[in-house]
């Protein structure tokens, strides 16, 4: 059977520390944890996250293209790893674990099958490297945060089954009004004051079979740039912070000749997963569950220190219901009031006169699209193209 070949990374793995036992809480996508008692229950937690890696020997991408994405896909992976978060949220609840060995429900077969490395996979890196041409990168080409972002929105479009609401927030800007209309397109009004069905208010019922409206579960993604060359330590508390909202999705981001998918921390320590790993692609069983060990991590988890974290980055969050929206707003405009930290997004009730954005002026986005601008991250992909090998 073929063995999973050695990258850089991969040499670090019988090197790799015990989780340290420290006095400290930990905090992993929103849920705390004491290292001194709770040190089983965190590597259960981080083992339990869908662990997306570089791949060898899948279908060529495009018929003729490469056949593994070793050395140029690891923030593809990444883009998968927060992106399968986001659906084991939606599908199973923040709640659930994997356990090696254990025979797993439909709705977790159904999320991993979405990432298996052939060219019908909602999420495979088929897809994501052919709808990222779109975006101004050829097949092969290294990707930073706001483009893997964007590619995941024009992504889920075609995600039927979990009807995701993925919404990228530009300029440092999340406005509640462009997000509410997104996650319910079938009412007219949003803001302050009575909603106005927008003709599509019997439908929303039933589909739901509920007595009110329903709201696409939102996967929020917002790319930031935290200094120039270095990550101003003006901001570290607050990225922290976010880790500790119970919306936590994750950061997508790296350090030098890495990409990582950071999903915690421990002190002035993130916690993350490492996508360079070449493993052998994955080919389902005939009539049989997809084999799944390979897609769990099941080392001790990595660390780096924060302040070695490129400055470009995205940070995702899930809100299930409106009410996790409301509660997320709440809890961001609390962090923002404090004095011990500095803002990294801005968050508003609604869209500034100067500020156009693609969510609401096509709620569907044509999946063709490939003229809207990056604005404030024109230049993030190229700078970031040294760190993603």
């Amino acid at each position: 059977m073929d063995s999973a070949s050695l990258t850089y990374d991969t040499l670090r793995f019988g090197e790799i520390e015990e989780f340290p036992d420290t006095p400290e809480p930990v905090w992993i996508l929103g849920r705390e944890f004491s290292a001194l008692t709770e040190k089983d229950e965190i590597l259960s937690h981080v083992s339990s996250r869908l662990w997306f890696t570089y791949r060898k020997h899948f279908q060529p991408i495009g018929g003729t293209g490469p056949s593994s994405d070793t050395g140029w896909g690891c923030m593809l992976r990444c883009g998968q790893m927060i992106l399968a978060e986001a659906l084991v949220c939606r599908h199973l609840g923040r709640g659930w674990r994997w356990v090696k060995g254990q025979k797993q429900g439909e709705e977790y077969l159904s999320i991993l099958s979405a990432f298996i490395d052939k060219e019908d996979s909602c999420y495979s890196i088929h897809q994501i490297a052919q709808v990222g041409v779109g975006e101004g990168k050829g097949i092969g080409q290294w990707y930073g945060p706001n483009t893997v972002a964007q590619v995941l929105k024009k992504l889920s479009v075609r995600d039927s089954w979990s009807r995701l609401a993925v919404h990228v927030a530009m300029d440092n800007t999340v406005v509640i009004e462009e997000i509410k209309r997104l996650c319910m397109p079938w009412l007219e009004g949003v803001g302050e004051g009575q909603r106005v069905p927008n003709g599509c208010s019997e439908g929303a019922r039933a589909l739901g079979g509920e007595e009110t409206p329903l709201w696409r579960p939102l996967v929020l993604l917002i790319p930031l740039r935290l200094g120039l060359t270095d990550i101003n330590e003006a901001y570290i508390e607050t990225l922290k912070s976010c880790f500790m909202l119970p919306q936590s999705l994750g950061v997508i981001g790296g350090k030098p000749n890495s990409a990582h998918f950071f999903i915690g921390f421990v002190g002035q320590e993130l916690i993350y997963l490492d996508p360079h790993t070449t493993q052998p692609a994955v080919e389902p069983c005939e009539g049989g569950p997809v084999p799944d060990d390979s897609f769990h991590c099941q080392h001790p988890p990595c660390r780096m220190h924060i302040s070695e974290l490129d400055p470009s980055i995205a940070v995702g969050f899930f809100c299930q219901t409106e009410e996790d929206f409301d509660d997320w707003c709440v809890r961001i405009r609390k962090m923002s009031f404090s004095r011990d930290r500095l803002s990294m997004f801005e968050l508003v009730d609604t869209q500034p006169v100067h500020y156009a954005c693609s969510d609401v002026l096509n709620l569907t986005p044509d999946l063709s699209d490939s003229d809207r601008p990056e604005r404030c991250f024109d230049s993030e992909d190229e700078e970031f193209e040294i760190l993603s090998l």
